[in-house]
Order: C-alpha cells, then sequence, then structure tokens
C-alpha cells in the first residue's frame, strides 16, 4: 500500500505500556527531555504487563524440575506452561518441540550442531550475522541479494535445484530484514524449499514483535526467536520446530538436566543415555524467568490484537517515510522498492552527513536514541550502499562519496505518535541547519564535544 494512502489512517489503538516510558534524559544544549526509544530493531522496551507478571512470581522463585518442595513444583509449572503458551503463539504442530535458548543468536548455533552429515545449508547476503555465520564455511551456500520477492524465491529454486549431491539442506531466512523492515516472502520460499527436498528455519526476530508468526500456516520447519525484541528483558530465546533433527544429535550442551541416566562402566568409562525431549538441549539451570517473560509477552500481544497492533504501525512507517521523503539528501534503503510492506524499522543516509555524527546529534541534541553502523548484517548494507569496503572518516566530516554506513530508527508496540514526530523534526533540523554542537572522534563513534561557533 503507498504510503500516502497509509498517513490518512488514524491510530487504530494507542501504544502499549512499556518500561522507560517516562525517562527523562539531559540535552547538551540545556534542559531534559523524555527519552525516545527508537532502536527497537536492537531491543525493544519490556513491556510494563511483562515487567509486572515477573515481579509478581520473583518471590516464589525456586529450582526447576525434580524439586519436592512447594516452590520447586510452582516454578517447573511455570516454566513448562511458559512453553505450552509459546507454542500456542507460535502456532505449533502437536510434535513440535519448544527449546529455550539465549537468545536468537543462540537458537542458531543450536541448530548448526544438530543438522544431519552431508547437510547443505542456504542463506540470501541479506541476513543478520545470527544467520550467517553458525553453519560452517564448508556446508555453507550464501545466496546474492534478491531485488523482488519473486526473485527470492526463483533465486533459492535454482539453488537448490543445482545442489551437489543432492542430499540434506536447510535454508534460513528471515522474516522481516533488521536493515529494511521489509517483510519476506517465507510461505513462498518453505514451499520451494520443500519442493526440492529442502528444510527451513525462519528467523522471526524482527517479525514476531510486529506481525503473528503461524508454524503451521507458513510452513516452516523451525522458527527461532530472542525475547529482547519482544518486548521482554533480556536472556532468553525460543527455537521451536521439528523434533527430529534435535532428537537425534548430541546435546547442545552436555550436563545436568540434559541427562537421563549416567553410568560408570567397570572399564572406568562413563555410559549416559540422554533425553529426547527438549531437556536434550537444556542443560543446566534453565532461564525461568526468561521463559516466563517471553510467555508474558506472547500472552500480552495476543491480547491487544496483532491487527491494531499492525494498523497503527503501519500508520508510524509511514509518517516517517512521508518525513524523511521531505528531506534534501536522504535515501532510504530498500531491496524490494518504495512500496514494499515493511515492519517498523527503516536504514536511512543523508548526502554529505556521517552516519554517526548524525546518529549522535539526535541523542544528545533531541533526546533521539537511533542506531548507526552496518547493523550485523554486512554484506546486505554493503550492497544497498555499494559501499565496498570503506571504513567511516572523522566525525562531523561529510562522508565523500558514497556512504560507509547508515542511520536506522526502529519503533513498534510501544512507542507513542510524538517520538516519530520528534525524530522527523530533528532530522529536518539537523539536515538544514546542522548541529548546533561540535563532535569528537572517541572509540571510533561520534561523542559530543563542545558547543559550536
Amino acid at each position: 500500500m503507498p504510503a500516502a494512502a497509509v498517513a490518512t489512517e488514524s491510530p487504530v489503538r494507542p501504544p502499549l505500556p512499556v518500561l522507560g516510558g517516562d525517562v527523562r534524559v539531559p540535552l547538551v544544549t540545556g534542559g531534559e527531555v523524555t527519552y525516545a526509544a527508537l532502536d527497537y530493531a536492537a531491543s525493544a522496551p519490556a513491556l510494563r504487563r511483562v515487567w509486572d507478571d515477573v515481579a509478581a512470581y520473583a518471590p516464589y522463585y525456586g529450582s526447576v524440575h525434580r524439586g519436592a518442595g512447594y516452590l520447586s513444583q510452582l516454578s517447573t509449572d511455570l516454566f513448562e506452561n511458559s512453553r505450552a503458551t509459546v507454542a500456542r503463539f507460535l502456532g505449533c504442530r502437536e510434535d513440535d518441540q519448544v527449546v529455550f535458548t539465549r537468545s536468537t543468536t543462540d537458537s542458531l548455533n543450536l541448530l548448526a550442531t544438530v543438522l544431519p552429515a552431508g547437510c547443505r545449508v542456504f542463506v540470501f547476503e541479506t541476513e543478520h550475522h545470527a544467520a550467517l555465520l553458525p553453519w560452517g564455511e564448508g556446508r555453507l551456500t550464501c545466496l546474492p541479494a534478491p531485488r523482488t520477492p519473486a526473485e527470492a524465491v526463483a533465486t533459492l529454486e535454482r539453488a537448490l535445484a543445482d545442489r551437489e549431491p543432492h542430499g540434506p539442506a536447510l535454508v534460513c531466512v528471515t522474516g522481516a530484514s533488521n536493515v529494511t523492515g521489509e517483510l519476506w516472502p517465507v510461505r513462498e520460499l518453505a514451499a520451494a524449499a520443500h519442493a526440492h527436498g529442502a528444510r527451513i528455519v525462519l528467523d522471526a526476530a524482527q517479525l514476531a514483535p510486529h506481525h503473528p508468526v503461524d508454524i503451521r500456516g507458513l510452513d516452516v520447519d523451525w522458527v527461532a526467536l530472542s525475547g529482547h525484541k519482544l518486548y521482554a528483558p533480556f536472556g532468553a530465546g525460543v527455537l521451536a520446530g521439528r523434533p527430529d533433527w534435535l532428537r537425534e544429535a548430541e546435546p547442545y550442551l552436555a550436563g545436568g538436566g540434559a541427562s537421563r541416566r549416567v553410568t560408570r562402566l567397570p572399564d572406568g568409562r562413563l555410559e549416559t543415555e540422554w533425553h529426547t525431549t527438549t531437556a536434550r538441549h537444556e542443560a543446566g539451570s534453565p532461564n525461568v524467568i526468561g521463559a516466563y517473560a517471553i510467555a508474558s509477552a506472547c500472552r500480552a500481544l495476543t491480547e491487544a490484537g496483532f491487527e491494531g497492533l499492525v494498523a497503527r504501525e503501519r500508520h508510524l512507517v509511514a509518517r516517517v517515510r512521508e518525513g524523511l521523503a521531505e528531506v534534501p539528501g536522504v535515501r532510504v534503503l530498500s531491496l524490494f522498492g518504495p512500496d514494499a510492506p515493511r515492519v517498523g524499522v527503516l536504514s536511512f543516509v543523508v548526502e554529505g552527513w556521517n552516519s554517526s555524527h548524525l546518529a549522535a546529534a539526535l541523542s544528545a541534541e533531541y533526546g533521539i536514541g537511533v542506531r548507526d553502523g552496518l547493523f550485523c548484517a554486512h554484506p546486505l548494507v554493503r550492497t544497498l550502499l555499494g559501499a565496498g569496503q570503506q571504513e567511516a572518516g572523522e566525525c562531523g566530516a561529510p562522508d565523500e562519496g558514497r556512504a560507509h554506513s547508515a542511520v536506522r530508527v526502529s519503533f513498534g508496540a510501544g512507542t507513542p505518535d510524538e517520538h516519530v514526530e520528534r525524530f522527523v523534526r530533528a532530522v529536518r533540523e539537523l539536515v538544514a541547519h546542522g548541529a548546533r554542537w561540535l563532535y569528537r572522534t572517541e572509540g571510533g563513534r561520534c561523542v559530543p564535544a563542545q558547543r559550536a561557533a
């Protein structure tokens, strides 16, 4: 839908209450302002509902699994009920397993350890490093960035059809780009993978906080996500999906909880029987609070209703796009074109501006938190910028020729309209009049130095 059409819609619902919504931060120009957190793609603020749920449980904290005491039994039930809640949220099939991990990165590294012998892995260069790096170069095929969703499907089909030998294969694809925010054709890619005898894992780190994720409906084999992007506190993630490769592989970590029975043999060796359930890859005392926080976020988003959340986010995306389009020299990065559906993530460059300088000025002079750089997706950003391997220049100095990095603004269910309006106004003022403060390079980043003359 064109941005102009979306912009006429009014928000369907107010933002969800999040922690930090009333935090005040100092400005280098004097005074304070309410912090505008517009870096949701890195870590979204925790929902107030999630924090309250965790706080209510905290006094009942106890050991998990096999404990005889009341608090242990309560914590065990809480942990396993959280697993069931996540399974419902993701539309898991009856025999799917939900394994709690530390993050999306941890989930995909776990999956990399359970691949069958000879398995080839196919990813696009557009992926986050968490999806690019775990597989090992010997079995990885990195596909070029497509310029349309249809091209993505056709490229994958050709690569899978031409693979040698024609053995097991895994496709790893994002649901929404952490750089452009654009939605990927997951259902079509899954169909292409399965038609060629491959399996597919969906990196839903950027998709799940913004859109419903249905494993059955998308027909993907696994989904990986992170709690800290799903409005839950840091420290927990999920790998959910088919159990067979997980059940047949060696445990991700060896230790208590993963083992069903350990016996010392007469010759001094140990014989270990491992669990075949989710416990096989959850050795050690689990992060109960992290799992419960993710489950709480799943409930909160479901009860709020994704239809309203999506409609409101489209309104915010349209406002940012319209505002940036009015600023001379701004280029918004995109693979699939300006009208491609996207979540609340946009990256852009401004002619004559060092991206780190712009991000520093937004923070120091306006109290706005964004991100600059290559966003742990170096191949994609360099492809979009045409920047090769250029390094950043000195802070405050304009980029010569092509940009070497970008600024990313990202938002979601907890973002007030005022934060987006302040961001648009700030970019317009900085580009038109320049920064009011001087900045220096420190540790490779721009930081405030002194007031401009």
